[in-house]
């Protein structure tokens, strides 16, 4: 009796509470500066999210560095101006496939504070440079004025500890192309918990 009352017990809360989600798959990028924890929206963002990962897996950031920064003071912030921290250029020999662009009002990822991002030219040309935001950049999404053809870019997860990190990055030495002079090394990206 004991065993069917459990049975039916569990069976209730399984009916209410459904399966266990899938969580998220999170990285940590660890630099010459510090390290940056950041969750990646799989579930929101799924081919941005995927290809970002096949990057990290097979260890094609390791090595390459943060390369630019834009900010409010910086010598050729637009006139919309963004405040970003860019990195992970693999190089053309390692760069894979380019992916569509899952834009921001479908995706429902803003460029908020912390929130990383795939750099791009043209709409469906991002490879594997990524950026992370420094405070709430709108104009970076969907219907936002930085780029000129208004589809923003592909935000894909966020920061969950390190801002600080980026935040020093952030505030680093450029030169007037905005490339941070010396660059910052990107040692690793790693999922956590393989």
């Amino acid at each position: 009796m004991r065993t069917a009352f459990f049975l039916v017990i569990a069976g209730i809360a399984f009916s209410t509470f459904g399966p266990a989600e899938t969580e998220n798959p999170r990285v940590v990028i660890k630099t010459e500066l510090g390290d940056i924890t950041v969750e990646i929206y799989a579930d929101r963002a799924p081919l941005t999210a995927a290809n970002f990962l096949k990057y990290v897996d097979g260890k094609l950031y390791d090595g390459t560095v943060f390369h630019r920064t834009v900010t409010l003071a910086g010598p050729r912030n637009q006139p919309i101006q963004i405040e970003v921290i860019q990195g992970g250029q693999v190089g053309r020999e390692k760069s894979l496939t380019a992916i569509p662009l899952e834009r921001t009002n479908l995706t429902g990822v803003k460029h908020a504070d912390g929130a990383i991002s795939m750099a791009r030219g043209g709409a469906d040309t991002a490879t594997s440079s990524f950026f992370l935001c420094v405070g709430d950049q709108p104009e970076l999404d969907f219907g936002g004025k930085r780029n000129p053809d208004g589809q923003g870019f592909a935000a894909f997860g966020k920061v969950i500890a390190g801002l600080d990190v980026v935040r020093k990055i952030h505030r680093s030495p450029v030169n007037e192309g905005e490339l941070l002079t010396p660059p910052v090394k990107i040692l690793s990206i790693a999922r956590i918990g393989e």
